[in-house]
């Protein structure tokens, strides 16, 4: 398969990029710097840069958007406005967002809607829980979302996870493995038009 990844040099999105090149996909890195990635082809492109976009679709098989809101402090909106544009743009790729945890749900409330959820997440939660709206809407769209467990952080590749719907099925997750749930899922499509979620 021909796999962009934008975000490609990010936590998350690096992880993809080595699991996809490691199956032997052929891969562009996508990134605001367009910077060098081994075994990849590099470009530099904006999220909110749809025209750009639209052209990377078109060149490949599959769209990887792996670039999470600020936690700086900076504005959200134009974050959501960059995905509200594309989630209204039609391209022959399957697109596969990386989602966040804190819009998956226990017994119908989002996590950040939960007491005790940390107050430093809640914008960024909410920014990606206002994407995901945007996708359930979206007609005309092959596309899927993955949220990662409540805790993703670098670890070690044991190739195996527990999948979910839309409740987490576990406290943690590498971002080794939640790549290669990524990469199973993309290769072998099982949850289209819809959002699921991943746990070690």
């Amino acid at each position: 398969m021909k796999i962009a990844v934008y975000g490609a040099t990010g936590m998350v999105g690096s992880q993809i990029t080595a699991e996809a090149l490691r199956r032997d996909h052929q891969v562009t890195a996508i990134s605001r710097s367009g910077t060098a990635m081994d075994g990849a082809t590099a470009r530099a492109a904006e999220l909110s840069d749809v025209k750009t976009y639209k052209q990377i679709a078109g060149e490949h098989d599959v769209v990887v958007l792996s670039i999470p809101p600020s936690r700086t402090g900076e504005p959200h909106a134009p974050f959501v406005d960059a995905h509200e544009a594309i989630s209204e743009t039609l391209i022959p790729a399957r697109l596969f967002v990386v989602g966040g945890a804190g819009a998956t749900e226990v017994d119908g409330v989002q996590l950040k809607d939960l007491p005790g959820f940390p107050e430093d997440y809640k914008p960024e939660a909410t920014t990606m829980a206002e994407v995901l709206e945007l996708y359930r809407s979206a007609s005309g769209l092959e596309w899927t979302m993955l949220a990662p467990a409540p805790q993703i952080a670098p670890g070690e590749r044991t190739g195996t996870y527990k999948l979910g719907a839309d409740s987490p099925v576990g406290e943690s997750v590498s971002t080794q493995d939640f790549a290669v749930a990524v990469l199973d899922e993309l290769e072998n499509p099982q949850h289209e038009n819809r959002r699921f979620t991943v746990a070690n």
